[in-house]
């Protein structure tokens, strides 16, 4: 049995409280990690807050990164001491969607994630009695997570662990967005509404594979000049500002080759479909309530535009998470600058407050000192 701390969920709108939790036993399959850092993201923030359902208590957390402590029955290939990074999609591999190479929608995933279990329908963790959920098949915010095997993805041990566990969320969607999903052209022009993590990611990956003018749309003066620093040419989007001028400007009255909605806004959507142009490409990687109406003008959808919805990049973790590290051992990608904060477990909520203010790229929770103790 494995007895650990976590902060633990028990009601919308409440801060999350600092608890034991125990996993009494592995399962066929499983993977267990030792948790060593953990990114925040906006999607935990909406479970808090009520937007996104899901039941309780649950531990939240999916941008994890740690080395394994164990492994269940039936796991070769990865053994205790490895470095990995947790996968929030992990999949089955044999469903209808995996079958037929579509693994983000893979059934048993989709079935069992929103419900609060792992693969196989239930959940390893408790506290006391209780039983206790798990959050896209991570549950990254505590000492311990348990993982399927397909969740669990070995890295490089020479990235740090804070680093390291940004790949498993923000840096995987927005970079193979350009990369895997849009498959950006080298010369092409690019534009990213929205300049968060997600954001600031598409630009490194467009630049990754040689995009020509990369331009960063945010309404926030520090964020565009963060884009900058993570490669856009041109960044655009104060108060007030003609973004869809200022984008026709760049580009010979057409608009972008390419466009990304990273800000999760009906706003951002609507500015997106007008600024790419006729026969470009946009991916909404953005997100409102699911429930949420959006309206476009439809005369912005004419002109053979392709329009894609990608949730995390065209992510095949054991090919792209090694990748994605190697990229940034070589010095070809930028995780540091994404680091607003690092906070002991202890003071998850502070991080959390802090994004509710839009002060955060990526607060990194470590719920080990350097010790190893809580």
């Amino acid at each position: 049995m494995t007895d650990f701390q976590a902060a633990i969920l028990h009601q919308v709108g409440q801060p999350l409280a600092i608890g034991r939790v125990t996993i009494d036993r592995l399962e066929r399959g499983d993977v267990l990690v030792r948790i060593m850092a953990s990114g925040l993201c906006h999607t935990d923030l909406e479970v808090i807050d009520g937007s996104l359902a899901y039941p309780m208590p649950i531990i939240l957390g999916h941008e994890g990164a740690g080395v394994v402590e164990a492994v269940g029955e039936g796991v070769e290939d990865i053994a205790a001491g490895d470095h990995v990074v947790a996968s929030w999609n992990p999949h089955c591999g044999h469903c209808f969607y995996c079958r037929r190479d579509q693994p983000i929608l893979c059934e048993p995933f989709t079935w069992h994630q929103p419900r609060g279990h792992l693969l196989d329908g239930a959940s390893r963790l408790r506290a006391g009695a209780q039983a206790v959920h798990h959050f896209s098949v991570v549950s990254s915010h505590a000492q311990y997570a348990v993982v399927p095997r397909s969740g669990a993805i070995r890295v490089p041990r020479e990235i740090p662990f804070d680093r390291a566990c940004l790949i498993g969320c923000g840096v995987m969607t927005g970079v193979g967005a350009a990369v895997r999903v849009a498959a950006v052209q080298a010369g092409a022009t690019v534009a990213v509404i929205g300049c968060g993590a997600v954001g600031l990611n598409v630009i490194q990956g467009a630049r990754l594979v040689g995009a020509g003018t990369v331009i960063g749309i945010d309404r926030d003066a520090a964020r565009r000049d963060l884009a900058r620093t993570f490669g856009a040419d041109l960044a655009i989007g104060a108060v007030g500002e003609d973004v869809d001028a200022g984008v026709k400007a760049a580009t010979a009255g057409r608009g972008a080759d390419y466009v990304f909605e990273a800000a999760g806004s009906a706003e951002g959507f609507r500015l997106a479909t007008e600024i790419t142009r006729p026969g470009g490409q946009l991916v909404f990687l953005g997100k409102v309530n699911v429930s949420q109406d959006v309206s476009f003008r439809w005369g912005a959808l004419m002109g053979e535009k392709k329009i894609t919805r990608s949730s995390y990049g065209g992510a095949r973790p054991e090919r792209d998470f090694p990748w994605l590290a190697r990229c940034y051992l070589d010095g070809k990608l930028k995780l540091d600058e994404l680091i607003t904060a690092r906070l002991p477990l202890a003071r998850i909520n502070d991080g959390f407050d802090a994004m509710r203010r839009g002060q955060t790229i990526r607060t990194v929770v470590q719920p080990w000192d350097a010790a190893g103790s809580p």
